[in-house]
């Protein structure tokens, strides 16, 4: 049995429908019809999405390849539009669309007083429109397109209050960081062009063993592998998109899109890009084991380090931000050890509980009138129990807690690292267990610092002087002399959701709430998965064949077959992981924040005062952005005025324009000169000319 191509096409197609009939049509079809056209067409393309995974796993279908459409032909080179379709692809196919379909349903609740509502639903559906072209592709061509196309909608989403200068600011990083990683990709198609010839991604994959004993002469007096560059350059592609250390600065910044888009980058589709090509390539990158490495070294520096700025973040989305670097880094550091479908197999969990606490976090928004600063929360809990249980959900599974989604996942990356002798896999080893107590740490923290523990503000009734009822949050004014103290540093770090917010943090209008049904269903929908998928399919993603020829592993790199020979099964995983090393961290950082948060939070202030260097270090996020700015930016800022000044004012304008025309102005004036008028001038230079002439004549008769 083989796949229809005309579901393949209405899946990738109609999500581009709702989004052009938003886009273009949008004060026609009106605000209901722009979230009924795109909910409508993502629903449609998550449905037959599922469709396509039953039958690759269960209906007996085969794997589907097969060009749509040729783009150009020139000689023996080609680009076509296609579709490559197996189980990886089928895997992304839904956790794309179905976390698109639910942050579409939640939109309507959150977005529901925004005036560009309909440019908002848009911009969504053209994301995941985007997103499937990429994962659907069978070439780099159109794997190049959705690259760049995911980018440039992250620009428009990201920067989607586009009268506040900060989302600006955060769109224009996000899109200038992301062609450098582009620059790398584009570089490492470019280099399989050349040694294989080809843009079809089974063609390159049958001829990737070519490339052994192949080189490239990058520098003079010496030789470079050629697959490690190519692993090296399509890698510094997925540093870019998925946030990498050095690249990962942008990411934090993407908070000032609305929530929903904050939900959607970070989970199912932008970040995770990066993650998945390195999968689909894994015949290429299994030909160098120096590619791997650098992806190994690189991943373990994301995952601890990104991790740890999490603690002292007191924006409820960028805490949750920071941990998304974090994870992020855990799903490379699988990449470099060859568990390529461990890493996958974390992208699809971490995709249901990171949307979920994204869109919690949204909710506690909502409900304190779009209030982020976790400083003046607090008890929220019996205010808002939906949004309050469904966080502690995707926390838990988050910080590994066994039985939930993120643990098998997670705890299978740091077996399969332990069992690796790659080069940099101590380092990394060292770091994923760090990050377990660091990921615990900040993780509750959140949940203690913004539903439990002493409300930090009280609500009173103002005077009726508007007409209706308004009601004000007060802080206690030694917390709010505290924090405003906290971020004399740069406002920035505080970032609020709308364009009206108030001028005093944490003043409210109304009192604490609950969400609407629109905003809670998806909380409880994205809840269910972020349980129980972990333990349905950690056997056959993991520990069998389930992905079959999609992800290619040599035997001597399969750390996760080591791995597999231990397990007997979900529930005796989970079992066996309360008595494990990463447990025991997680429970620490728990009982860490429990004491701190929950029963003695002036121990936080001690702490920060004994460790005010480290505190400074990761407040400043290792000073990283302000390198970036006093090299890049300042130094491209000088070059740019200096090559203004040399180039353009000196020699352009000088040299070339002026010059030229003063060389003209002074020839001309030395004309004029002899342009007397006088009748004795003209005879004198006749004869003058005259005896010239015969003077010339005469030494060239000699």
């Amino acid at each position: 049995m083989s796949l229809s191509l005309s579901i393949l096409l209405t899946i990738a197609l109609a999500p581009l429908v709702g989004a052009i009939l938003a886009g273009l049509f949008g004060k026609l079809i009106g605000r209901a019809g722009a979230h009924t056209a795109t909910i409508l067409g993502v629903a449609i393309a998550c449905g037959l999405s599922f469709y396509v995974l039953y039958q690759l796993v269960w209906g007996g279908a085969q794997n589907f390849n097969q060009d749509v459409y040729t783009w150009f032909e020139i000689g023996r080179f080609h680009a076509s539009v296609g579709f490559m379709i197996d189980r990886l692809t089928a895997m992304m196919m839904v956790v794309v669309t179905f976390v698109s379909l639910l942050v579409h349903l939640y939109t309507i609740g959150y977005m529901a007083e925004d005036p560009s509502y309909q440019r908002f639903f848009s911009y969504i559906s053209l994301f995941t429109f985007s997103m499937l072209m990429l994962v659907m592709s069978n070439n780099f061509m159109q794997l190049f397109f959705g690259w760049e196309a995911v980018g440039l909608v992250s620009y428009l989403l990201i920067g989607f209050w586009y009268k506040r200068p900060t989302a600006i600011f955060a769109n224009l990083k996000a899109f200038l960081v992301n062609r450098v990683g582009d620059f790398g990709f584009l570089l490492g198609i470019s280099a399989i062009l050349y040694f294989m010839g080809t843009l079809d991604y089974q063609t390159a994959f049958d001829h990737a063993p070519e490339l052994v004993g192949k080189t490239l002469q990058i520098t003079q007096n010496h030789a470079w592998d050629a697959a490690t560059v190519i692993g090296i350059l399509l890698f510094i592609g997925a540093m870019g998109k998925s946030a990498q250390v050095p690249l990962h600065v942008w990411l934090p910044d993407s908070m000032e899109g609305p929530t929903p888009i904050s939900a959607l980058i970070h989970a199912a589709t932008m970040v995770t890009a990066g993650i998945f090509m390195v999968a689909r390539m894994s015949p290429i990158f299994e030909l160098t084991e120096g590619a791997l490495s650098f992806i190994l070294v690189i991943g373990s520096t994301t995952a601890l380090f990104t991790g740890l700025i999490g603690i002292v973040q007191n924006d409820i989305k960028r805490v949750i931000a920071y941990s998304t670097l974090s994870q992020l880094g855990y799903m490379t550091v699988a990449l470099g050890v060859s568990a390529y479908s461990g890493a996958v197999f974390h992208l699809m969990t971490h995709a249901f509980f990171k949307a979920l606490l994204f869109l919690g976090a949204g909710s506690v928004i909502m409900g304190m009138h779009h209030e982020q600063d976790m400083r003046y929360m607090g008890g929220l809990g019996k205010h808002m129990k939906i949004t309050c249980i469904t966080m502690w959900i995707g926390s838990l599974a988050l910080a590994g807690t066994p039985f939930f989604a993120g643990f098998y996942s997670k705890d299978a990356i740091i077996e399969a690292v332990g069992e690796s002798h790659r080069w940099g896999a101590g380092y990394a080893y060292f770091c994923v267990l760090a990050g377990v107590f660091v990921t615990s740490l900040y993780s509750f923290r959140l949940l203690y610092m913004t539903f439990h523990g002493k409300e930090r503000f009280r609500v009173e009734p103002k005077a009726h002087g508007h007409g209706h009822d308004v009601h004000a949050v007060h802080h206690d004014a030694a917390h709010a002399a505290a924090a405003h103290h906290d971020d004399a540093h740069g406002s920035h770090d505080i970032v609020q959701d709308d364009d009206d917010h108030h001028g005093t943090p944490g003043v409210l209008e109304h009192a604490p709430h609950e969400s609407p049904w629109v905003v809670t269903v998806p909380l409880v929908l994205l809840a269910i998965p972020s349980i129980i998928i972990g333990g349905l399919t950690v056997g056959p993603m993991l520990f069998g064949d389930w992905f079959g020829k999609a992800i290619h592993v040599d035997e001597a790199n399969n750390v996760l077959a080591e791995v597999g020979h231990e397990f007997h099964g979900a529930i005796a995983m989970g079992l066996h992981g309360f008595i494990q090393l990463p447990f025991l961290l997680a429970l620490a950082g728990f009982l860490v924040a429990t004491v701190i948060y929950l029963f003695k939070p002036s121990i936080a202030d001690k702490i920060k005062n004994a460790l005010m260097p480290v505190y400074n270090l990761l407040d400043h996020k290792y000073w990283i952005d302000e390198l970036y700015f006093a090299v890049f930016a300042k130094g491209g800022v000088k070059l740019g005025e200096g090559l203004s000044k040399v180039g353009d004012t000196a020699i352009i304008d000088g040299a070339i324009v002026n010059g030229s025309a003063n060389l003209v102005q002074r020839i001309a004036g030395g004309v004029r000169r002899l342009q007397s008028g006088f009748l004795f001038h003209y005879v004198f230079a006749m004869i003058l000319g005259l005896i010239l002439l015969l003077g010339g004549y005469w030494l060239i008769g000699q």
